[in-house]
């Protein structure tokens, strides 16, 4: 245990000596044991950050967007120079395989991608001659500093929904990761100064709910992003706009898949087995729910409860492994728990993921792929985000059925439906109240161009992720009139103006 390395902050440029700073315990989930330990910031520590960041502010924001943008391409280039580090990483701290975690690395890779055109996303409007002798233009400029809170279950990709554009639009970030796996927030920090961001533009602070709530009580912070729970998310918003900054908080998701009776069952399969298992169920994207329409379940109840019950779980770093452990021993507790309540209150448990054991990795946190049928909207496995692997099913009369049930929902991230009727699907596309639909694909993520959002309960703010959402909620609109004094004055005009 004393030989474990420390995770500390990374300030104006430079990590922060933690020898005497109070730290937790990392943990490797698919040994159960611990792999580092991160430092718990203060109050203190998130004061520093921001006057680091608060300094190079003004010479950041004055750097030309194509500058900053060269910057990025440097940063693109370092990044796919490392993606097995990264991944290797997430998988230490967050159990998901290693496949999963290039993918996850991967689509972080498209931000920057996308961060690097931020000349192309900064530029205005200009109307010449709006007016006798006047000319009008818009611009958007950045906000200052910004920080971002970020989740334990895509501890590369959701970082990098935030300060890649809130960079190339010219603040300067802290960045607040999970205390669960936080070792690749630094290797960020060391490759983005490889990459020739100035010493405080970027900003890691690591610990827990102190440092979270210094740096939504903090006058200088601007914005916050935030990706997690409802009930932290909705905390983040309330407290952050009250202190009157911009704040996007993302929060839970119940996603539904509509299955319909004429859907290829074979692909859908497939792709419930990914959507629902993949990641161990620890995805805001993930599908938890089957809404099987009139015969629909039927057709697949047999084939998805055997290849639930023969998915290959295992420590990530297994080459053949199709799923590894959840986060942590409280989270594996929470799941077996509404195992347990789905068992109770009356639902079929068709495979049942309990007392999972993988060889040579006992103590490790996993659970077992788990299927559910006959599921009642009233049921708490219905009802709760679960966040880990299982599925539960929906037996509905009607295509009509299905809407509603999701329509009540008080979530609203993702939601896909399988069919083979173009006129189905587009209704439903058009009735459903999600924020992120996917016909005949499983978890429509939007590209980096587009943007990332869920409806009602799963999204606290006016702006969605990254993209040009991104550069709006990074950036103020300023709207501009000029007039040059080359004719005489008229006179002064004491009525409202208007344009002549």
């Amino acid at each position: 245990m004393s030989n474990l390395t420390t995770i500390g902050h990374y300030i104006n440029g430079q990590l922060v000596d933690a020898s005497s700073a109070q730290t937790a315990d990392v943990f490797n989930p698919a040994l159960g044991a611990p792999c580092a330990r991160v430092v718990m910031g203060t109050a203190a520590d998130v004061a520093t950050a921001v006057a680091a960041a608060e300094a190079a502010f003004p010479k950041w924001s004055a750097t030309p967007p194509l500058t900053r943008a060269r910057v990025m391409f440097n940063y693109l280039h370092l990044l796919q120079q490392h993606i097995d580090e990264f991944a290797t990483l997430i998988t230490r701290e967050h159990g998901k395989t290693f496949a999963d975690a290039k993918g996850e690395v991967q689509r972080g890779i498209e931000m920057v991608e996308f961060a690097c055109g931020i000349p192309q996303s900064l530029k205005g409007e200009y109307t010449d001659q709006i007016a006798n002798g006047i000319d009008a233009w818009n611009l958007r400029q950045a906000l200052g500093v910004v920080a971002g809170i970020t989740p334990f279950n895509f501890p590369v990709m959701v970082p990098m929904w935030m300060f890649p554009v809130a960079i190339a639009c010219g603040n300067t970030f802290i960045l607040k990761p999970s205390e669960r796996d936080p070792s690749p927030s630094l290797l960020h920090a060391k490759l983005l100064k490889q990459a020739g961001l100035p010493d405080g533009v970027f900003n890691v602070i690591q610990g827990d709910k102190v440092t979270v709530d210094a740096l939504l009580d903090h006058p200088v912070v601007q914005a916050i992003s935030f990706v997690g729970s409802t009930p932290i998310a909705e905390y983040i918003y309330a407290r952050g706009t009250a202190k009157g900054k911009r704040v996007q908080a993302l929060g839970g998701a119940k996603n539904h898949m509509v299955v319909m009776p004429d859907a290829d069952m074979a692909m859908t399969v497939d792709a419930l087995m990914g959507a629902a298992y993949g990641s161990a169920g620890e995805r805001c994207m993930a599908i938890s729910v089957v809404a099987a329409v009139g015969d629909a379940a039927d057709k697949i109840m047999a084939t998805l409860a055997e290849r639930t019950r023969n998915l290959k779980i295992r420590d990530g770093m297994a080459p053949e492994a199709e799923m590894g452990p959840v986060i942590t021993a409280a989270a594996q507790k929470r799941i077996l728990s509404l195992i347990d309540s789905g068992v109770a209150q009356g639902a079929s448990l068709v495979v049942d993921g309990r007392n999972c054991q993988v060889e040579g990795r006992e103590n490790g946190f996993f659970v077992g792929g788990t299927l559910f049928d006959h599921v009642t909207p009233e049921m708490t496995i219905y009802k709760e985000e679960i966040f880990g692997p299982v599925l539960c099913v929906v037996r509905l009369p009607t295509v009509a059925s299905a809407v509603e049930l999701i329509n009540a929902n008080e979530y609203g991230n993702g939601v896909a439906i399988y069919t083979r009727d173009g006129g189905v699907a587009r209704e439903f596309v058009r009735q459903i109240q999600v924020g992120m639909v996917g016909v005949n694909v499983p978890l429509p993520v939007p590209m980096a161009f587009n943007s990332f959002g869920g409806w009602k309960r799963s999204l606290f703010g006016d702006h969605h992720a990254y993209g040009p959402e991104g550069v709006r909620f990074y950036t103020r609109h300023k709207a501009v009139m000029q007039r040059w004094p080359n004719t005489s004055s008229g006179g002064a005009e004491f009525a409202f103006p208007t344009m002549k």
